[in-house]
């Protein structure tokens, strides 16, 4: 337990309005569960009665579609043997994605879009079906059919969400990358899967910088025979001259091509591909993992209307790519009727519109959006949320945010410090929900509950009809300490396969092989008296000192809240001979610009370090870094880092956002 009380409570009258309290009403009206609104008993009657909880929450959202009488075959079943012999959901069960995201037609704004100069555009839904529908069109003539697949090299655009709808519309699959991927990061993505058209953009802006696409897009073409279609959105240069590259076309070309009521209303089974997701490819070529339209929209479905209390009122943000799955995530919003807004540009970008006096000119464009945009839902990163205390933003003094009801954090575990800094520089009244899942269910194991109280440095609870636990090396539940986060049922938006995998051998690997019949989900996390649960980070990245298990976010807790301490990585270094080996704790260090790393901080972190964790986690090296490595969508990567100092290849840098910094890690005299 990490405080004396909740850092926030819903008032009665909030929680019950909200749809969780309502969805209980309505299970609780066919018997399910008994009594008042209570999370524990909803979560029992989730996973035990999976076969009647997934359809309870078709008809309340509700899905439009046709659902079937049967709801799922094999449940018992968590690993597939083989691609078709797993658990299979609503096997009767004919839908459209595009179909239920595009179920208004009416003048609001769907999508909102902000650049980091501060440029906004805006398309209503009655416009989005319109542009949607001549893409549609345009696709099919250009012969896109049901199971192929459509690509989209992008910046967090309008355009992409058109393109992606579109592609969904006609059963075909969609797949993305943001335009920071290298031409190799890219081929090694959309060459295993042979796209058939590629959406791209002129270029992009970031950080004051414009970013050329085009030349990278004539490499990408070379390299994939498939790309019969290269359509190039004018978003830099706005230009329409059509770019000198094969098979090109302008995105107004295209779009004028299409008919206008070209949206097509052929519904699919529930397991239709829908989009190809990544992993990161550090270790190697990217894994590419399959995911249904059936299960992907019944899942973001419970998570926006039950976990985030999302209503066609909300105007809902998520600081994201569309190389990061949280993109798929947000644009699913669009299902519930709420306002997406999309931005694109650097998280720390100055905000500089006309008429704001200068001291309202800092960092702070995103939190000057949320006020312009009157946003309720506000979603970021863990690591963008440390930066920003840092910084010294309080946007709660300097903003308008009384519009805002709920803040979502993920990427890496949110630290207790940044949950103070919500609820004190940001709004006191909103619900702050660290919330864990990933591209390879597309959603989240553990998230929010806007009916239950938020407590310091957890997540509120485990998703409804996900049953998470914790396991030990032996495959043993763990109580009061972190192990292996696990899921011990299947869930619908697992993925339908992977790609190229014919006989379901990776896909059992990744997941199964550890525990058989039990994903492992490769999250080191701890179960909470609350009902919640503290993720510790990646079980891979654990160390190891002396043979104790630690996470690394339990020492990123207590280091990054020194505020001369930008941010930090740490990794475990092998020592010894063989026949006594050990691993000791490295803590790297990035510190604010002109400050050092003097014997006196040193000192500072290990009494922290010792006084809150304990002596097992004192690093037993601490070494200054100008920049630390991340992946291209923000997350550190410690497993680059622990190769490049044991002297071994990092596999795929391309699928870094910065491979330049894994240098300042070689042949460390400190380390010696």
């Amino acid at each position: 337990m990490l405080s004396d009380g909740p850092l926030w409570t819903p008032s009665p009258s909030r929680a019950a309005a909200s749809a969780m309290v309502r969805f209980w009403e309505f299970v609780r009206g066919r018997g399910e569960v008994q009594g008042e609104y209570d999370y524990a008993q909803l979560h029992r009657w989730s996973t035990a009665h999976a076969d009647r909880f997934w359809p309870a929450v078709w008809e309340f959202m509700p899905v439009t579609g046709e659902m079937g009488a049967d709801v799922v075959h094999g449940l018992e079943r968590m690993a597939p043997p083989d691609p078709v012999a797993g658990p299979t959901w609503f096997p009767q069960a004919r839908l459209n994605f595009a179909e239920n995201l595009l179920r208004y037609g009416d003048d609001r704004e769907a999508l909102v879009s902000w650049t980091e100069e501060g440029r906004r555009g805006s398309v209503t839904y009655r416009e989005l079906r319109e542009k949607v529908g001549r893409v549609a069109s345009a696709l099919r003539a250009q012969g896109v059919m049901p199971g192929d697949r459509v690509a989209g090299y992008l910046p967090n655009i309008p355009e992409a969400v058109i393109a992606m709808l579109a592609t969904a519309s006609l059963g075909a699959i969609w797949s993305s990358c943001s335009p920071d991927f290298g031409v190799k990061g890219v081929v090694d993505r959309f060459g295993q899967i042979a796209p058939k058209v590629l959406f791209v953009a002129d270029g992009y802006r970031y950080a004051g910088k414009r970013i050329d696409c085009l030349e990278r897009t004539r490499e990408i073409v070379a390299e994939i025979a498939s790309i019969g279609r290269v359509v190039v959105i004018p978003f830099v240069e706005m230009t329409r001259d059509v770019p000198p590259i094969r098979d090109s076309v302008t995105w107004d070309a295209f779009l004028a091509s299409g008919e206008p009521d070209g949206l097509p209303v052929e519904r699919f089974p529930f397991a239709h591909p829908l989009y190809i997701m990544y992993s990161s490819g550090t270790t190697g070529l990217p894994k590419c993992m399959v995911h249904g339209a059936g299960g992907t929209l019944l899942q973001h479905l419970k998570e926006h209307v039950l976990h985030t209390g999302l209503t066609r009122d909300d105007r809902i943000f998520y600081f994201t790519t569309c190389g990061w799955m949280m993109w798929n995530w947000l644009v699913s919003a669009l299902a519930v009727g709420a306002t997406v807004v999309l931005y694109d540009g650097a998280p720390l970008a100055r905000a500089q519109r006309p008429g704001r006096d200068q001291q309202q000119r800092g960092p702070d464009l995103l939190w000057q959006m949320a006020e312009d945009e009157r946003l309720t839902v506000f979603g970021t990163s863990a690591k963008y949320l440390a930066l920003a205390e840092k910084e010294g933003l309080r946007p709660g003094t300097t903003r308008d945010l009384t519009s805002l009801r709920a803040v979502l954090s993920t990427g890496s575990p949110l630290a207790p410090p940044s949950f103070d800094y919500v609820y004190r520089e940001i709004a006191p009244d909103v619900q702050l929900s660290s919330i864990s899942g990933g591209t390879d269910i597309i959603s989240c194991f553990a998230l929010g509950n806007p009916a239950e109280p938020v407590w310091r440095g957890e997540l509120q609870c485990p998703g409804l009809g996900m049953q998470v636990d914790t396991y030990d090396d032996n495959g043993r539940p763990v109580r009061g300490e972190p192990g292996e986060l696990v899921c011990t049922l299947p869930f619908p938006s697992m993925p339908v396969s992977f790609w190229n995998d014919p006989d379901g051998s990776r896909y059992r690997a990744a997941y199964f092989d550890t525990y058989p019949g039990v994903w492992r989900h490769g999250d080191w996390a701890e179960l909470t008296p609350h009902g919640g649960l503290i993720i510790t980070g990646r079980s891979d990245a654990t160390l190891n000192p002396g043979g104790v298990r630690i996470g690394t976010a339990e020492i990123y807790r207590q280091v990054e809240q020194f505020p001369d301490v930008m941010e930090s990585l740490v990794v475990g270094q092998e020592i010894g001979d063989a026949g006594d080996r050990d691993v000791r704790i490295v803590l790297f260090v990035r510190m604010r610009e002109g400050l050092s790393l003097d014997d006196a901080l040193r000192d500072r972190i290990r009494r922290s370090i010792r006084e809150h964790t304990s002596p097992h986690h004192v690093p037993k090296v601490m070494v200054q870094v100008a920049d630390i490595p991340r992946t291209i969508s923000g997350k550190i990567t410690e497993l680059a880092v622990r190769d490049v100092i044991h002297g071994r290849p990092v596999k795929n840098t391309d699928a870094l956002a910065n491979p330049q910094a894994l240098e300042l890690y070689r042949n460390l005299p400190e380390l010696a």
